[in-house]
């Protein structure tokens, strides 16, 4: 093994004096030391030697291990000298700016949204994309023929498999599984077959519901006031309309006076003075019999808006494909 190793040391000053070029030098590292090296494959042999040799079998292998590793930095300094002045480092240039990334705007006003609601007392939860039938439609009241089942509102995988059109199906999750009282926000990436410029086939919504004894309308206008006046300025004046959702009744929508005119009248929201900002409503009793609560005991409400849709408002953005057509341009605005 002595002899091996002495050989192994004469072919390698043989190979490493012969090396003219930096790049060669990995591939020379590679075929002496190796994994699969020539050096490991003279070690592997030391089972078979005498037990007694072993130890300064083992010194002598560390010694040429070593001797090849500073061989190996020596001619790499070595040829890093030869190498013609154009080429060479110049490490009294300036450095080169890296060019920094930074949050995604629609991730910058979730995050926002987020910390509001907490601050409120609300919970973040989160639930599957991939839902059920049963969540996604029948436990919020909206029977079969409705239109938010047709097809060209939502993707589906079967009959009772699809991709979630609304964060709701979180809430009947969470009401299935806790304890009252509930006060949640659910964010989340939501789906349906819609595409232009106000609409993506993929966007987020913020769900929130809260279900205790004795909630009230009244505590429903108490949270989304806080909500748009700490968003958008304590000076913004909100109304509510009568609306329709199968799992709210009374249903309302939510239109705060326009950011761009105060209320004048323009362009954005259409000479109305007003934008539409969100949908709400106090939860319907029926929906709670999906999830084993006595109406008579609770009550509740629950809302949602689209994170896209106060980005835009919040931003002045016309075009909702622009969030994700990942053109930096516009992605650096917002850094």
């Amino acid at each position: 093994m002595e002899k091996q190793l002495e050989e192994l040391k004469r072919s390698f000053c043989s190979d490493l004096e012969r090396l003219s070029k930096p790049e060669d030098l990995e591939q020379l590292r590679i075929q002496y030391l190796g994994r699969k090296g020539r050096l490991t494959s003279i070690l592997r042999q030391m089972g078979q030697i005498d037990p007694g040799e072993r130890p300064r079998m083992g010194s002598l292998s560390n010694a040429l291990k070593t001797f090849m590793e500073e061989e190996l930095s020596r001619k790499i300094e070595d040829l890093g000298r030869r190498e013609p002045a154009g080429e060479a480092l110049d490490v009294t240039l300036p450095g080169r700016n890296v060019r920094r990334g930074s949050i995604h705007i629609l991730n910058q006003v979730l995050f926002e949204l987020q910390e509001i609601f907490l601050n409120l007392g609300f919970t973040i939860v989160s639930g599957p994309e991939v839902e059920d039938d049963y969540h996604n439609f029948e436990a919020l009241n909206i029977p079969e023929h409705h239109p938010a089942r047709d097809m060209q509102d939502t993707f589906y995988f079967s009959r009772d498999v699809l991709l979630r059109t609304h964060t709701s199906p979180v809430q009947i999750r969470v009401m299935e599984t806790s304890d009252l009282p509930v006060r949640i926000i659910a964010p989340g990436k939501v789906y349906r077959c819609d595409s232009d410029v106000s609409h993506s086939p993929m966007f987020h919504q913020v769900e929130g519901l809260w279900v205790e004894e004795g909630i009230s309308f009244a505590h429903l206008k108490g949270v989304l006031y806080e909500f748009i006046h700490i968003l958008f300025g304590p000076d913004i004046p909100l109304r509510f309309r009568p609306s329709f959702f199968p799992f709210t009744e009374p249903s309302a929508e939510v239109d705060m006076g326009c950011i761009s005119c105060k209320g004048r009248g323009c362009r954005v929201c259409k000479n109305s003075g007003w934008l539409e900002i969100l949908g709400c409503g106090m939860v319907d009793p029926q929906v709670y019999g999906f999830v084993g609560i006595d109406p008579e005991q609770v009550t509740g409400f629950a809302f949602g808006l689209g994170v896209e849709r106060v980005a835009m408002l919040k931003y002045a953005i016309d075009d909702i494909r622009l969030f994700f057509d990942n053109d930096v341009r516009f992605l650096s605005q917002f850094s």
